[in-house]
């Protein structure tokens, strides 16, 4: 990794490759679909490859910080902002795709899919919960709102990441192996950031002792 990221810097190729690969999906399900490789239920296969890019991006953001308490892996934070904005580009999608496609644009059809089915319910509350994330995730909101503020607001995404793996759960019923991989990463993500606030806590306890000592 350090011959691939020297000095810990990325190298120029990485934000627009990341870009570039994360927008792939969907020329490749395009083409996909116009020939014939969808399957017989096309609607659904598009919706489940939709979500599951949607929880796979969400996931993926959530891990950066994880991996530069862990490993040091810097570099990862300046991808977080982007893999967080995919997340929500192909959840809109995922929803749009159930709204216009799925359900011909039959709102109450929705609202009563919403209030009848959980894991329709869970999943559109991830969605709702992406949004202000979404809208704060410039630099210009992060000053107006204040980092202390928007740091706290954005905490918002793992409750979102919790909701969408229920949904997951929820949507596949019976093999629940991609599912389990999901929350187990995503419990794990968790677990370090909470570590890494404990322990940043500890640091600044001893610090204020260590002045005094001195």
């Amino acid at each position: 990794m350090r011959a691939l990221f020297p000095d810990g810097v990325p190298h120029p190729w990485l934000k627009p490759g990341v870009f570039i690969g994360s927008l792939a999906p969907i020329p490749v399900m395009i083409w996909r679909g116009t020939h014939g490789q969808l399957g017989a239920d096309v609607v659904a296969t598009v919706l489940n490859q939709l979500g599951y890019l949607a929880l796979t991006f969400l996931i993926a953001s959530l891990l950066c910080t994880p991996l530069r308490l862990v490993a040091g892996w810097s570099w990862g934070i300046r991808l977080r902002r982007m893999l967080g904005l995919f997340a929500f580009s192909y959840a809109s999608l995922h929803f749009l795709t159930y709204l216009a496609i799925d359900q011909s644009l039959n709102l109450r059809a929705v609202v009563d899919d919403i209030r009848k089915r959980n894991f329709i319910l869970v999943g559109f509350l991830a969605l709702v919960l992406l949004l202000p994330l979404a809208i704060t995730s410039t630099d210009r909101m992060v000053r107006r709102l204040g980092f202390a503020r928007w740091k706290r607001l954005h905490r918002l995404a793992y409750v979102a990441g919790g909701l969408g793996v229920i949904h997951f759960i929820w949507r596949v019923k019976a093999d629940l192996r991609e599912p389990l991989i999901f929350t187990s990463i995503l419990a794990g993500a968790l677990a370090l950031r909470i570590l890494g606030a404990l322990r940043l806590r500890a640091r600044r306890k001893v610090a204020p002792r260590a002045g005094m000592a001195g």
